[in-house]
């Protein structure tokens, strides 16, 4: 009996060696590729970024489950998805050129799409008035005739600013002083809408001309016409607040400065007019600025008529601005264009940028566009576009 059982346990032992092996490691491997989630990506890219501009991926994929984002092939970014598969993969955008972006998890992908990356172009003039012989001629020609041979340049930048040396107010009594420029509201719609500005600064000797209601009409109308204003408020704070522009995922900062400033010129806490220069202020200004904005740049009016070299106020104002982390400074006031400074690799000071559509002859004539290219660094190059100056119409080359 007993080697009966002895057989039966060895056939038994023999009979389970025979059976066929069923795939129990396979089964799970092959389950949860099939059970997988699709990796989704919901993002639609921006036209361009600027570099060092945030840009986010955003989908979804399994819950809990590794993420990455390649660029051009080589992980840029990583992050596990929620409970419910949604991802954001953020990342700031690289060097200039076109960059393939893909998203992984785990043998899963999805392109994402192609970023352009770019500077943001900035460009800057000098001043421009409505005054003198510019009003009549607006007056017979329409608005736009001071723009014809510049706008479609100024409008290719990104973001276009200039000096505004003129009150636009059909109120008040000139002021007792040489020269007292005024220009009705219909002057400026073209100048947005045609030559592209966005930010126009109000800090300078002749924006008070015609008394601080007519300033206040000023900002007004600028506004009204699509553009912001800096260096000119109701109140000293509002004079001191910056414009902010956004192009390419960065956000820019404008403050406008006058240390030219005739009686009754400046702001006070109650009293509109216009920004005084100070180096406390700007250094204050500047740092709140960019807390909102990852570049700031300042536009001064100072100096000394028909002289192109700074003096040592510019210099003393042009550092408060650098050395609170400002990195475009840009100068208007002595009606001659002046040289450009790089003090450090990312920043650039340009101590006077001239007339603009301003009457003008001889050495007052010769001006240009300064165009600058912007990334979170700061500048990141520049050059000087050359501009004729013919009567007030400014004519490229």
């Amino acid at each position: 009996m007993r080697r009966v059982l002895a057989v039966a346990a060895l056939a038994a032992a023999a009979a389970a060696i025979a059976l066929p092996v069923r795939p129990q490691d396979a089964r799970p491997v092959a389950a949860r590729a099939a059970a997988a989630p699709p990796l989704t990506v919901t993002t639609t890219l921006p036209a361009w970024r600027a570099p060092g501009a945030r840009v986010a991926v955003a989908g979804f994929a399994g819950a809990r489950e590794r993420v990455r984002l390649l660029v051009d092939g080589r992980t840029l970014a990583a992050t596990a998805s929620g409970r419910l598969g949604r991802y954001v993969l953020a990342f700031r955008a690289g060097a200039a050129g076109r960059h393939r972006l893909t998203v992984r998890a785990g043998s899963r992908t999805r392109a994402a799409g192609t970023l352009l990356v770019r500077p943001v172009v900035v460009d800057a003039v000098g001043d421009v008035t409505f005054g003198e012989q510019v009003g009549p001629a607006i007056a017979s020609r329409g608005a736009a005739y001071p723009w014809t041979f510049v706008a479609a340049t100024l409008r290719s930048a990104d973001i276009t600013t200039g000096n505004l040396e003129t009150a636009v107010s059909t109120r008040g009594v000139a002021a007792v002083k040489q020269y007292t420029f005024r220009g009705v509201p219909s002057a400026l719609p073209p100048v947005h809408t045609l030559a592209g500005f966005d930010v126009l600064t109000l800090a300078n000797n002749h924006t008070v001309d015609y008394g601080r209601d007519a300033l206040l009409d000023t900002v007004r109308a600028v506004h009204a016409a699509g553009m912001q204003t800096i260096g000119a408020g109701a109140n000293d704070a509002l004079a001191r607040r910056p414009a902010i522009v956004e192009a390419g995922g960065l956000r820019v900062a404008f403050l406008g400065y006058s240390d030219v400033n005739p009686l009754g010129f400046p702001a006070t806490a109650a009293e509109p007019g216009t920004a005084r220069a100070d180096v406390a202020a700007i250094a204050a200004d500047v740092h709140a600025a960019l807390r909102r904005a990852d570049v700031a740049v300042c536009f001064f009016h100072w100096g000394v008529e028909l002289h192109p070299e700074p003096d040592s106020r510019q210099r003393t104002f042009a550092a408060a601005c650098l050395n609170a982390g400002a990195r475009l400074v840009l100068g208007a006031h002595p009606h001659v264009l002046g040289p450009v400074s790089r003090p450090t690799p990312h920043a650039l000071v340009a101590w006077t940028l001239g007339n603009f559509v301003f009457p003008s002859g001889g050495l007052t004539s010769r001006t240009a566009i300064l165009r600058v290219e912007l990334d979170a660094a700061g500048v990141a190059a520049y050059r000087l576009l050359p501009v004729h100056i013919d009567g007030f119409r400014p004519r490229p080359g």
